[in-house]
């Protein structure tokens, strides 16, 4: 009896602990400001181009919509600055974009955060009138960093301003606020063009839809969180070039994503799905989990709603960062009539999508020394297109067989190998069928496919289609278990969890590491050409022989404990975390929930015994595991029965793509 309530103590310590470490931050809700956008700003989206401030490169080669639509890509934030002040005060300062484009780190801004120096801004000499050191810039609105846009903040009172004392004290309302656009994550460095500098690139360096592999976007919100603390560790364990979808509405799993690349969008399979009101639509699916399935439109207002956009109405919706109350569906037409930022960014989807349209595939044949990277041996390269065609296109390719043709295994084996044969199996090709697969077939790390902030009843309910809210769970996983020896069973709930759609393979060289979560090869921080092929090569021989992969756990590297973050005055607790303690062992669960179906009569049913205290807190944390899949490199093992010539082969192929 005494060992049963020692455990039960230590359980419920625990399950205290996850609530705060789950709230991540836990400052105090505060209420949006007021409107921060000015209207003025709407004309200066629309009419940005000519004027110094983008890349001018390209400008004669886009029509005036595809030119508004690349102003929009760039520069518009959909009102969502007055988020980001919000966000700081609720976060206590740790996510505060203010502090982030101080111009005293002007050089090593890609180093800290990975973020890219405009190429037309200047580091700051002297700090400004109201003794902020900001970038000096050709454009009146950009902070310096692509991708940060400041406003003037309606709120400031010069009379309670103080530089200094705002260093800690985040409520005193500042000169200006920072909005984000889309090129925040998006722009990148160019593979074709690499900078000489990757702290200062030029505009020719610069791409606007390759997804920047490098941004640390855990760096942007570790803020003031100290190292001793957990929730630091949950952080660290986020790899650069991901970002966290649902860490604001969240979902309490911790599942940062990679950011995609964006070429042959025009190609981009499309597929029946019955809408909510139930119409069906041919429309794309997007999202890694293609939860995203009622049209691109849609689609693209939903990332600037989770970035901000009409935050007075979305925070209503849900408690950002805790997540301690249940979610409500977004409502498209109350936004559409109660909120402008929404009605302006919905007029600017069109030409967005038009500009996007516009990237095309970025080849090693055409970077710098490219050349010397790429076999010149058509044995070789034939060699590796039958490996293709036998082991990647049925999913690797938006050019697929008829449906009676691919009902037959020969005749569709032999379709495959005459079309990747073809010279031109490359042109308009996405890559990718774009179909959802069941993550029991594909067997990578299952956090991002177990999202729920699309499920029925939750956040982004409106944006996914009522096909993906009925799809079937795909089953049950034999999981590895963090007691030593020991595996259990996880059953995917239903209702469109479990699923991961084919990611697109073009200009993979330039994109390593690989997998949804970018755990899978090389991290070299290296944009050079060299750099890049270096990373794709070991990042797809792992992928090809799994053998070679050292599973990834991510764990914490030192004893730390809750701790809120640096400048709460009463921290509510401070329990120890082991070292070594799987991170997303308590990163993925909902406290929630946990508490709510917390019964004593059920905790230890069925719970094997042995292994120590240690080993049975550890089986109970399962039981409460929203995505109890620990190893983040995993799966998608496919191709690693090939023979290692057309390994060698298939890597010299794809290495064209």
């Amino acid at each position: 009896m005494k060992k049963t309530s020692l455990i039960l103590k230590c359980c419920l310590m625990l399950l205290s602990v996850i609530i705060f470490i789950i709230s991540g931050f836990n400052g105090t809700p505060t209420a949006l400001a007021s409107e921060y956008t000015d209207t003025s700003v709407y004309d200066y989206v629309d009419n940005c181009d000519g004027i110094g401030y983008l890349p001018p490169y390209t400008q004669e080669n886009l029509t005036d919509a595809q030119k508004r639509g690349r102003c929009t890509w760039y520069l518009w934030t959909g009102g969502n600055a007055k988020y980001y002040r919000y966000l700081a005060k609720r976060t206590q300062g740790s996510v505060d974009l203010l502090k982030l484009v101080d111009s005293r780190i002007h050089d090593e801004r890609f180093k800290r955060y990975g973020a890219i120096n405009d190429p037309g801004c200047e580091k700051a000499t002297a700090a400004d009138k109201y003794g902020l050191w900001l970038d000096k810039c050709k454009d009146p609105l950009s902070t310096g960093v692509i991708g940060l846009r400041k406003f003037n903040n309606p709120n400031f009172d010069q009379a309670k301003w103080d530089a200094q004392k705002y260093t800690t004290n985040v409520n005193i309302e500042p000169p200006y606020v920072i909005g984000q656009s889309c090129a925040i994550c998006h722009v990148a460095l160019d593979p074709l063009n690499p900078a000489k500098d990757k702290e200062h690139p030029q505009w020719e360096n610069l791409v606007p839809a390759l997804g920047n592999q490098y941004i640390k976007e855990n760096n942007l919100f570790a803020g003031n969180i100290l190292e001793t603390n957990f929730i630091r560790q949950v952080l660290n364990s986020q790899k650069p070039g991901t970002s966290d979808t649902s860490r604001i509405a969240t979902d309490h799993i911790n599942n940062p994503n990679a950011i995609n690349a964006i070429f042959n969008l025009g190609d981009r399979p499309k597929y029946p799905e019955v809408m909510n009101d139930g119409s069906t639509k041919e429309v794309n699916h997007i999202l890694k989990d293609g939860a995203d399935s009622t049209g691109v439109a849609n689609a693209s207002l939903r990332v600037y709603v989770n970035i901000g956009m009409c935050g007075d109405y979305w925070t209503t919706l849900h408690e950002p960062l805790q997540g301690r109350t249940p979610q409500k569906p977004f409502d498209i037409e109350k936004a559409r009539k109660e909120c402008e930022d929404w009605r302006q960014t919905e007029a600017r989807m069109a030409d967005a999508e038009a500009f996007l349209k516009t990237i095309k595939p970025m080849h090693l044949a055409d970077a710098p020394g490219g050349e010397a990277f790429l076999t010149k041996d058509e044995e070789v390269l034939k060699r590796g297109k039958i490996a293709f065609a036998q082991s990647c296109a049925t999913c690797h390719s938006s050019k697929q067989p008829s449906a009676e043709i691919a009902a037959d295994p020969e005749q569709a084996k032999k379709w495959y190998e005459e079309s990747v044969l073809n010279s031109d199996f490359l042109d308009h090709n996405f890559l990718s069928d774009d179909k959802r697969y069941p993550v029991t077939l594909i067997g990578t790390n299952i956090a991002r496919s177990l999202g729920t902030n699309a499920t029925k009843g939750h956040i982004w309910d409106q944006f996914s289609s009522k096909t993906y809210k009925e799809l079937p769970s795909p089953g049950t996983l034999e999981l590895p278990s963090p007691v030593k020896g020991e595996t259990f069973n996880f059953k995917i709930p239903n209702g469109g969890l479990g699923y991961y759609r084919t990611p697109s393979l073009v200009s993979i060289w330039a994109t390593a590491p690989f997998l949804h979560n970018n755990t899978l090869g090389l991290y070299n921080e290296n944009p050079s050409v060299e750099g890049r092929v270096e990373a794709y090569t070991d990042a797809i021989e792992k992928l090809l022989s799994p053998e070679k992969r050292e599973n990834i756990i991510s764990k914490t590297d030192r004893k730390t404990k809750l701790e809120l973050p640096q400048g709460d005055p009463n921290p509510k607790a401070k329990i120890p975390i082991p070292e070594g303690t799987p991170v997303n062992l308590i990163a993925n669960i909902n406290p929630k929930d946990a508490i709510a179906n917390f019964n004593i009569g059920n905790l230890f049913k069925d719970l094997k015994p042995g292994g120590g205290l240690k080993a049975i807190l550890t089986r109970v944390l399962l039981r409460f595991n929203k995505s109890p899949d620990f190893v983040e490199n995993k799966g998608h093992t496919f191709g690693s029965e090939l023979l290692d010539e057309d390994k060698k082969a298939l890597i010299e192929f794809v290495k064209t793509f």
